[in-house]
């Protein structure tokens, strides 16, 4: 880690990417307390609203940034998000009715879904070294962790001696301090699509992802993931106080347990990818997150603190495992041109599968109770792991010996040969213009 800081870019870049993650921990605070300021028992109605908006805006917006990421500079587009943001949390404390909080919400999260993307394309292009990009996505996963540990802890050191609308302001600095190191970083430019039409540029990277075959099982992993982060997300209060009857501090130290668990797979990944593949890795996430629902719903049935901190923390570690090596997984299935794209897709489709779990989570729960909403969650990252595996089987290669009816224009590291019926050629294989579909084996 310390030879990456040394990249300038990247080190500037990664800085700004923590101190904006503090300014959205304490923003998150924040807000509840502001929903409980403004509708009192109804806090959570406001807050699981505020949630929806937060993942529809990720999955909406994320495509239209990818389709105009090789068109306007990138620094342009992260610094542009951060002012955005600097604007709304501004205007937060201010507002009276909830109406207005969804509204700025949707605008804030808007902007984080620009940010975000944007920033996850640039790292392959300033970190071309494997090693080196593997690393820098640990450190971005350890960051994302400890801001869920971190940021509440320094939330409630403040709220001893200011008021919580005064959070705002903190969180304001950490995205101006964002904004300035980015300013200061050289960001490359993305390479240009050669597609014109804005709808082909919105879809090229969904478009990517339906074509191929590791990525088909990524979106499957992504449900694996999102079935099981939202039972600690959604649930940890109510397991707390409800199932496990213990006092309101208890909560944070669960939410930790599960964060420890993704910050111990964000030191694993690495030394596990330089032993096998990331198909291998990300099954083995699968399989750890698979055992993690089922004590889960074992724990529902038979609860002890003992169990709880077991599960939360395999579903840390075995959702780390997962979420770390896909983005290898997706530099390595883009052209250059299309990398932002494919990023946003992947940032798109991941939250679209967190918008199905959170409700399954909430609302099932609240109505059937845990053992309930958890089976269900658990069949949904079973049948999603299964699918993960029959979608990317053991024998599936990146570099393909395929055909082409006539010789291939497109430069690779073997050339083609006639066989006497077509262009034969063996190479790493992307969706592009010159490989619309996944080629068949020759």
């Amino acid at each position: 880690m310390r030879a990456l800081l040394r990249n300038r870019v990247y080190r500037r870049l990664f800085v700004a990417q923590v101190v904006a993650l503090v300014g959205t921990g304490l923003a998150t605070v924040a807000i509840g307390l502001l929903a409980y300021d403004l509708a009192g028992p109804r806090a959570g109605e406001v807050l699981g609203t505020a949630l929806t908006i937060k993942m529809v805006a990720y999955v909406c917006v994320s495509p239209l940034v990818g389709a105009y990421a090789d068109r306007v500079p990138r620094r342009v587009l992260m610094v542009g998000a951060d002012l955005v943001r600097v604007a709304v949390v501004l205007m937060l404390p201010l507002v009276d009715a909830a109406w207005q909080v969804y509204a700025l919400i949707a605008v804030l999260q808007a902007a984080s879904a620009t940010f975000t993307p944007t920033f996850q394309s640039v790292l392959p292009d300033i970190l071309p070294d494997e090693g080196d990009y593997t690393t820098a996505l640990s450190a971005s996963q350890v960051a994302s962790s400890l801001e869920n540990i971190v940021s509440p802890l320094l939330a409630a050191a403040l709220l001893l001696v200011v008021e919580f609308s005064s959070l705002f302001l903190g969180t304001a600095l950490g995205f101006v301090a964002s904004a300035l190191l980015v300013v200061g970083a050289r960001v490359p430019a993305a390479r240009r699509s050669e597609r014109v039409r804005l709808g082909d540029r919105v879809s090229a990277g969904l478009r990517v992802f339906a074509a191929t075959p590791r990525l088909r099982a990524v979106l499957a992993l992504d449900m694996v993931v999102a079935a099981s982060g939202a039972i600690t997300i959604v649930s940890t209060v109510n397991v707390v106080r409800d199932l496990l009857g213990a006092a309101e501090a208890r909560v944070p130290l669960l939410l930790a347990v599960s964060g420890a668990g993704t910050v111990a797979a964000a030191f694993c990944a690495p030394l596990l990818l330089r032993w096998g593949t990331e198909r291998r890795v990300l099954l083995l996430g699968a399989l750890t997150t698979t055992v993690a629902v089922a004590g889960a719903v074992t724990m529902s049935r038979f609860p002890s603190w003992p169990a709880a901190v077991g599960v939360w923390a395999l579903i840390g570690f075995g959702g780390g495992l997962v979420m770390l090596p896909i983005g290898r997984v997706v530099r390595s299935s883009a052209s250059e041109e299309d990398r932002p794209a494919v990023f946003a897709a992947q940032f798109s489709l991941s939250h679209a599968c967190w918008l199905v779990a959170y409700p399954l989570a909430g609302w099932v729960g609240a109505a059937a109770g845990f053992t309930v909403a958890w089976t269900v969650l658990s069949a949904l990252v079973i049948v999603a792991a299964v699918v993960a595996v029959r979608l990317w089987p053991t024998g599936l290669s990146p570099v393909v010996r395929h055909r082409h009816d006539a010789e291939p224009a497109h430069d690779h590291s073997a050339h083609p040969e006639w066989d006497g019926t077509s262009w034969v050629h063996t190479h790493h294989v992307v969706i592009d213009a010159h490989h619309r579909r996944w080629p068949q084996p020759a």
